[in-house]
């Protein structure tokens, strides 16, 4: 299998889709951010100095997944037609698993768009309670569910 972003000079570019069926196309990515019980419980609990983490970080990842073309250098900007993510506090992590799906009817998918949800969103977790815990840590952001297109459906295991 070859690498599509490179030329056969080895140089990077954008693929061209043009040639590509719009279909419709869905991802499905979701990663963790691990914390100890108390920042767990303060952000469950509303008392967050910052505010609203999970809503803060929920829109976060919905502003990046529509950004992710202006941050990954050869990805496509996508007519997202949605983009959701669930934050759901796990006391047995302790954290926040954050997951994100996002769909389009286009030419390619929006796996790095899923993937880009989660990471900022994570990401805006631990900026909103690292002055009461430094150590949190950013854990698992993976692709879990693609379907559309050429290559059809794939769902982790």
């Amino acid at each position: 299998m070859s690498l599509t972003h490179f030329d056969d000079k080895g140089h990077a570019h954008m693929v061209d889709v043009s040639a590509k069926p719009v279909t419709d196309r869905i991802a499905v990515a979701r990663g963790a951010v691990v914390m100890g019980a108390e920042t767990l419980a303060m952000i469950t609990e509303g008392r967050a100095k910052k505010g609203d983490v999970l809503g803060v970080a929920r829109l976060a990842g919905i502003m990046a997944a529509k950004k992710t073309a202006d941050l990954i250098p050869l990805c496509h900007p996508l007519p997202i037609t949605k983009v959701a993510l669930e934050l759901t506090p796990d006391a047995s992590l302790p954290g926040i698993v954050v997951e994100a799906t996002v769909k389009t009817g286009g030419q390619t998918g929006v796996e790095m768009e899923a993937l880009t949800a989660v990471s900022v969103a994570c990401l805006t977790i631990y900026d909103m309670v690292k002055a009461v815990e430094k150590s949190m840590r950013i854990e698992g952001i993976r692709l879990v569910l693609k379907d559309g297109g050429k290559s059809g459906r794939y769902e982790a295991t």
